[in-house]
């Protein structure tokens, strides 16, 4: 093979980045979600201000058209005051076999599950969906139904 060969194709051009899948879920978010994707597109605009290696600005735009969409679709949903069912914004304990947890169920952009921020769309959120003090919810988890008890609800706020 003639090195000629072999120069052409290692100057091929990268294969372009996939984008970042948007969910087709409508993008509810608290207000401090709302917060974190403002933060995010301005920190992406900065990083792409300062011209970084075509590789690196490649990954930058694509985020930041990730965040651009998600900033135009933001519906933002406050925090109910005294709720006294589960619900988008709510913080809620709950005893799951013998773990209490306490969770805050929150947008899917800001979702943390180890912090205890667990998005509306995650299975355990939507199976909590309106429960209210004392309820007890079946929940599917890791192919068995688990009984998840809900022992206190307050707003997140």
């Amino acid at each position: 093979m003639s090195r000629a060969f072999v120069k052409e194709i290692d100057d091929a051009p990268p294969p372009p980045l996939p984008e970042r899948p948007i969910s087709a879920a409508p993008n509810r978010v608290t207000p401090r979600g709302a917060r974190l994707i403002d933060a995010a597109v301005a920190d992406l605009e900065k990083q792409l201000a300062f011209s970084p290696a075509p590789e690196i600005s490649a990954v930058l735009r694509r985020d930041l058209r990730y965040w651009l969409a998600r900033q135009a679709s933001v519906q933002i949903v406050p925090a109910a005051s005294a709720p006294t069912q589960v619900g988008f914004g709510t913080r809620v304990t709950i005893r799951r076999g013998t773990r209490t947890t306490e969770l805050t169920i929150v947008g899917e952009d800001e979702a943390d599950p180890s912090a205890g921020l667990v998005a509306w769309t995650a299975p355990l959120a939507r199976a909590l969906e309106d429960a209210e003090i004392g309820d007890v919810v079946e929940f599917e988890a890791g192919g068995r139904i688990e009984e998840v008890t809900v022992l206190a609800i307050w707003d997140s706020g």
